[in-house]
């Protein structure tokens, strides 16, 4: 194995870590639970999983691999903050788009070639990408595992207490 592909095996690892232990948080609350803030006047547990579901969905584009399965999420769950839009669809539907997102998205990382991941996203221009090398499709995992990790642990404040 090369630099090149160690250093993709590490990051991808730890995408795919992230999203175990998303599935492993997500499998201790119940749909009811996740209607609670996760502290008051904060985010509900709703909104999140929306959120992230949207935005991995929105990966689909940006790293060039298909459009997004769910577009009608962007507007609901990125352009705008909790409680700004009443109607949301009901959460046994955000989980169900949720792992159908990350099993598409898994399909597309375990079949780019580590070299792929060294290419520019869809938000760089070819002209840009010659002068940033470094906002490529790999940035763009590693900043978005960061994301997960975040919201992880907003999520995981709603697991009942024994």
């Amino acid at each position: 194995m090369d630099q090149q592909q160690v250093f993709v095996k590490m990051a991808v690892d730890g995408w795919n870590q992230q999203i175990k232990f998303t599935n492993d948080t997500l499998d201790k609350i119940s749909d009811e639970e996740l209607l609670n803030e996760i502290s008051p006047g904060k985010n509900r547990g709703i909104y999140l999983l929306g959120h992230l579901v949207a935005v991995h969905d929105q990966l689909l584009p940006l790293l060039r691999f298909e459009d997004p399965s769910y577009p009608e999420l962007r507007p609901v769950f990125i352009e705008a903050p909790d409680k700004a839009i009443a109607d949301l669809p009901p959460v046994s539907q955000l989980r169900a788009q949720w792992h159908a997102v990350n099993n598409k998205f898994s399909a597309h990382i375990d079949s780019l070639p580590a070299g792929d991941w060294f290419t520019r996203h869809a938000s760089v221009s070819e002209e840009d990408f010659e002068k940033e090398p470094h906002r490529n499709r790999l940035n763009v995992l590693m900043s978005r595992t960061s994301h997960l990790a975040n919201h992880r642990g907003q999520i995981v404040l709603l697991i009942p207490k024994a």
